[in-house]
Formats: structure tokens, sequence, C-alpha cells
């Protein structure tokens, strides 16, 4: 039996047009239906009368009839003349925007996207951090999210969140102000604009940076559309980072999506008895890195060789003494002094190499001699650390 003909390309825009209709985010069952019998196919066969023998399975007659019911009201050409009026590109599978890494989702990954600004998708995700938190975050938090977000955005990263207040927030404005490049996912309609109270964000992301979408045009949010919006903030992105979350926060959702998919999973600690960090510090407790500014987090998803600065402290003048000066300057007892044979005898060293040791003390002010003894200097009040400096040879 010869195969039956593919379905024309625009045939298959249009049914995953209408598809986005019909299935929710993140529907597997749809996204099997899909890969079994392709969209165009798959449209058809939920178009067909209630009753009829179909080879869909898996799916109640209640279930079933409900797919049906949308897909017979389904207008793929009024959304995408909609969109076309608010300048949302249609993106599908196969589009050379198209991020190829939502094919990790497997039968969990979009029907198609819809997208808003000018950018390139599939470029911009190649090279993205997700970066996620509470809604009602602290200052800290809100600082910290700033601060990542800027330092990720001026070396070159993009910043991908949900746009949502706190956090998501903080990230987004951070970016902005920075000059650099954010990527919003929205669990609405892109032409709907939620929340209300950052309409005037989303449009300078708009203009700056993308938003996307899985909801066709006039799509309004839902609890369970914001957990699966989170699904694909962690496939897009080559990590996801955590700045402050409850135990029941949906950061946490989006952070263990992320582990799942292999990408790399980060949080920020925050006080140990803040109740908005409790979630971020069972998430280090477990699967995620700790991190505190952009470069700990372009260490793990950069390339090889991007290394975070090594951490250390102020250097304090004795840090830079060679180790047998360290050793003499150790054995000089507070508050008295002591003779070069006395302190051979506390250091197992010979005599004229503590002499030695004690002239090279006494020329960077750590002792003074007193006749033939040796006591340590009365350190000055107004005496402060040396900045880093590495550590003078000699043994």
């Amino acid at each position: 039996m010869t195969p039956p003909p593919e379905p024309a390309p625009e045939v298959e825009r249009l049914a995953r047009a209408a598809l986005t209709r019909v299935l929710e985010p993140g529907d597997e069952l749809g996204g099997r239906w899909i890969r079994e019998h392709g969209p165009a196919r798959l449209l058809d066969l939920l178009r067909t009368p209630t009753g009829a023998p179909t080879p869909l399975t898996g799916a109640g007659p209640e279930r079933l009839d409900g797919y049906r019911r949308r897909a017979a009201v389904a207008e793929p050409h009024r959304d995408l003349d909609t969109a076309a009026r608010h300048d949302i590109r249609f993106l599908c599978p196969g589009d050379p925007d198209w991020p190829t890494q939502l094919d990790d989702l497997g039968d969990a990954a979009p029907t198609a996207l819809w997208a808003r600004g000018r950018a390139p998708l599939r470029t911009w995700a190649l090279r993205s951090v997700a970066l996620v938190g509470a809604r009602a975050c602290t200052p800290y938090g809100a600082h910290m999210a700033a601060l990542l977000a800027a330092g990720l955005a001026e070396r070159g990263w993009v910043v991908v969140s949900g746009a949502a207040y706190g956090i998501d927030g903080a990230a987004h404005r951070a970016v902005l102000a920075a000059g650099g490049a954010t990527l919003a996912v929205l669990a609405c309609g892109l032409d709907t604009g939620y929340p209300r109270g950052h309409l005037g964000l989303l449009r300078r992301i708009t203009d700056q940076g993308l938003l996307l979408g899985e909801l066709p045009p006039g799509g309004h949010p839902t609890p369970s559309r914001f957990i699966q919006r989170n699904r694909l903030i962690a496939a897009l992105t080559r990590g996801t980072v955590v700045v402050e979350a409850a135990h029941r926060s949906g950061s946490l959702v989006t952070a263990r999506a992320a582990a799942r998919l292999g990408r790399h999973t980060m949080a920020v600690p925050g006080p140990a008895t803040s109740g908005l960090s409790a979630g971020v510090h069972e998430l280090l407790r477990g699967e995620a890195t700790l991190v505190t500014d952009a470069a700990e987090v372009i260490e793990l998803v950069g390339e090889m060789g991007e290394l975070a600065p090594p951490r250390r402290g102020p250097v304090c003048p004795r840090d830079l003494l060679a180790p047998a000066a360290v050793r003499v300057h150790e054995a000089l007892p507070a508050g008295r002094p002591v003779t070069p044979g006395e302190l051979a005898r506390a250091t197992g060293a010979d005599t004229d190499e503590v002499i030695g040791r004690l002239y090279e003390l006494h020329s960077l002010g750590f002792v003074e001699r007193q006749g033939d003894a040796w006591r340590l200097t009365t350190p000055r009040k107004d005496a402060a650390p040396q900045t880093d400096r590495p550590r003078r040879g000699g043994a």
C-alpha cells in the first residue's frame, strides 16, 4: 500500500496553530498523538464526529470529548491574523529559529511557540541562563537577582525568567538597565500581558529582548499553565539559578525540571532563619550547586576554562612571611624577650638560622631587639590588612 502523502508545510503549520488551542502546555498524551499521527492528521481525527472509530488511544470518552470540543471551535487563521497584528511570530519544530533543546522534553515538548520581539530565539537559547525565585522576595533576594542578572548580561549571556513580580522582575530590569539580552516566558497569550502591573516591563522586554509562550493570542493564565511554563524555562536554558524560594515555590519546580533534563541547577543561599530561603537550602542539600555571583554561574554553564576567580580573604602581613620566619615568629612569647638560643631550642632550628630570621622579622617590623634578646613588636592600633599579594618564597 502506498503511504499517504506528507501534508504540505502550510497545512501542518495551521494544524499546529489550531492544536495550541486544543492541547494544554505539557500535555504528554497530545504530544504522543502528534508523534504517532502528525499534527494535521491528529486535528482531522479530533474533528471526526463523536462516536466514530478513532485510533487515538489513552484517553477516556470524557477526555476525548473535551479535545474534540476544543478542536471544533479552533480557528487557526484568526489566531495567526491576530498574532500578526500584534507583531507575534509563530514558530514550529523544524523552523530555523526553533530551539532544538526543547526536544529533550519528549512528548511534553511544545506543539508550537508564539514569540514577540525580533531577537533570534535559537541563538539566544544556546547561551542562556534561567534566573527564578520568589514573588514576595526580600530586598536581599531582589539585590542578589539584580547582581547576578546584570553580571550575566555584561558577559554576553541571555537571562531567562517568567516576568512575575519579585525575583523575575528584578532580574529582567537589571538586564535591561545593563543593555543586555533577556527573554520572558509567559503562561498566557503574548497579547494578554500578565501580570498587569508589569505591562511596562513587558513592553521594554519586547523592544530589547523577547517574549515567548505556548498559548495563542487571548490565552489566559492558570495555575497549571504556570507550572508547565516552568518546564519550558528549564528546557530552554543551559542552567537554572534559584534566588529565594519557599518549600512550595514554583521556582523549585523549574530547578527540578532542569535537573531531570540534565541542565545545571544552582541556588543562592539566604539566611538560615528565612522561610523564603528554605526551599533554596533544600535544593543545596540535594541537587543544586551553591553560587554567589555571575562568574560562578558561568564557570558551570560556560565553555571549558571559563573559571571563576579564586576566593580569598584579606592578606595579613604575617601571611607574606616565608615558612621558616613564621616558625620563629610563632615561637616568640608575648610580653617578654627571649634569646636566639631559646628560640633555636623551641623551633628545632640552628641558632644562626634563627638569628637570620630574627633580623628578617626586624626589618619587616615584627620584632625588636633588647640587648642580646628579642621580643615581639607591639602592633599599632591603626595597622590594616594588606591587599592580596602572592606569598614570598623561600624556606
